[in-house]
């Protein structure tokens, strides 16, 4: 397996080690969410894009920049508004990525950048669910742009 996908897999695993009752898809052929949000909530991990990469030459190296785009989804859950379960699945992730900032050796650097929130449409009545943008930025390198 790629370097690339390795550290997708591994970031998807990361936040389904740091949401336990959440569903996370992505990267398995789930591309689309389905339409209702699970209690615990719902996180969509897409492949992103690595960017062109930075060289090295001896040896040969190419160090990129992968920001992986993060969909997080969330209803209200536990006596907490839709906006406060957000927020506990938001700082839940970015506890991980501080904790596991190379995927054990895996990256050089992951961090993550700031969410952007906002309702999601829906067709139901009542208040709508909260659902939240950001990306996780993962810095590594490798011998050949294909492995």
């Amino acid at each position: 397996m790629s370097k690339r996908l390795t550290v997708l897999w591994r970031v998807k695993q990361l936040i389904q080690i740091a949401l336990p009752g959440a569903r996370v898809m992505g990267l398995d052929g789930e591309d689309a969410a389905p339409a209702i949000i699970p209690p615990a909530g719902m996180v969509v991990v897409r492949s992103g894009d690595p960017g062109e990469p930075e060289y090295t030459f001896s040896p040969m190296a190419y160090h990129y920049e992968h920001r992986i785009p993060i969909e997080v989804s969330t209803a209200r859950s536990h006596g907490l508004t839709s906006e406060e379960a957000l927020d506990v699945m938001l700082v839940a992730i970015g506890q991980a990525v501080a904790t596991d900032r190379t995927l054990g050796g895996l990256c050089d650097w992951l961090d993550t950048s700031a969410a952007g929130t906002d309702d999601i449409a829906i067709e139901a009545a009542g208040k709508p669910p909260r659902g939240a943008d950001l990306m996780i930025m993962a810095s590594y390198s490798t011998p050949n742009p294909l492995t």
